[in-house]
């Protein structure tokens, strides 16, 4: 077991962000899905700690890490962190939403970034699938209940189980981890005035920019769409590959920890030449 270097808050930007860091090496930052915090690398964190200085930390919204009131940034937040870790350049592993944050802060600070691993990521300024939209209206709507188990078990049915599974197909302690993350996301309070800055121009039409070496990975039984949009950003940037793994949806780290592990292992190895 590598041991954890150091654990706490930092001062990023006007909010007090959790992070846990561990290993030497070439830093690895992790990035969480939106259903979650950090907690979804556990099955990788002391794994990738032993070959790299592997970082990962609570958004702000998330996790140990509020969300304070006023205009923010994620991918600015990414480099707040950095900064306040003495990190000049880093490897970033973002699944889903975390993707959607890497791709922004590889092209907002192209020179802060060595290699990237987009798991499922969303795309900033790219238009959702009617399905997604459908999601978020059904999200909506519990919501407006006051139904927080009702937004939860939607997510839970979207994000884990997937389109082509049904409840209780998928490893009850996946599924019951992210339930927690996500329950636990709803419960924090979020103040009326926040505004997030969003990336300008987008990096939809932009990922052309992207020349550092690009890992894709995806779920085989994640959504139809998720799969091909892997697949579209593997070609569109300058040094893509996509891997995609099978019986596992949008979650594919916890589901098949093994398998992503040793994936994204041999492409760092091979973008550090070791």
């Amino acid at each position: 077991m590598v041991r954890l270097n150091k654990t706490g808050y930092a001062k990023v930007n006007g909010a007090r962000l959790y992070y846990e860091e561990g290993g030497t090496g070439e830093p690895l930052l992790l990035l969480h899905a939106g259903v979650a915090d950090s907690r979804m690398w556990d099955a990788q964190f002391s794994e990738f700690a032993r070959d790299f200085r592997t970082i990962r930390v609570d958004l702000r919204g998330f996790g140990l890490s509020q969300m304070p009131s006023g205009e923010f940034c994620n991918y600015e937040d990414v480099a707040g962190m950095l900064n306040v870790l003495g990190v000049e350049r880093a490897q970033v592993l973002g699944l889903s939403f975390g993707g959607l944050i890497a791709l922004d802060f590889a092209l907002a600070y192209p020179e802060r970034v060595s290699a990237l691993a987009l798991v499922a990521p969303s795309v900033s300024g790219s238009q959702p699938s009617q399905r997604i939209k459908d999601y978020w209206e059904a999200e909506e709507e519990a919501f407006e209940d006051g139904d927080l188990e009702r937004m939860t078990e939607l997510n839970l049915r979207f994000w884990v189980d997937g389109p082509q599974r049904e409840v209780g197909q998928v490893d009850a302690d996946v599924r019951a981890l992210v339930g927690r993350m996500q329950r636990e996301i709803f419960e924090i309070e979020i103040p009326d005035d926040i505004e997030e800055r969003e990336l300008q121009p987008p990096a939809v039409g932009r990922l052309a920019e992207i020349n550092v070496p690009t890992m894709l990975i995806v779920g085989s039984l994640d959504l139809e769409e998720k799969v091909q949009q892997a697949r579209d950003i593997a070609e569109q940037v300058v040094d893509g590959r996509c891997v995609v793994i099978d019986e596992s949806a949008h979650m594919v780290n916890m589901e098949k920890p093994a398998e992503f592990n040793e994936a994204v292992m041999n492409f760092l190895r091979e973008a550090n030449n070791v």
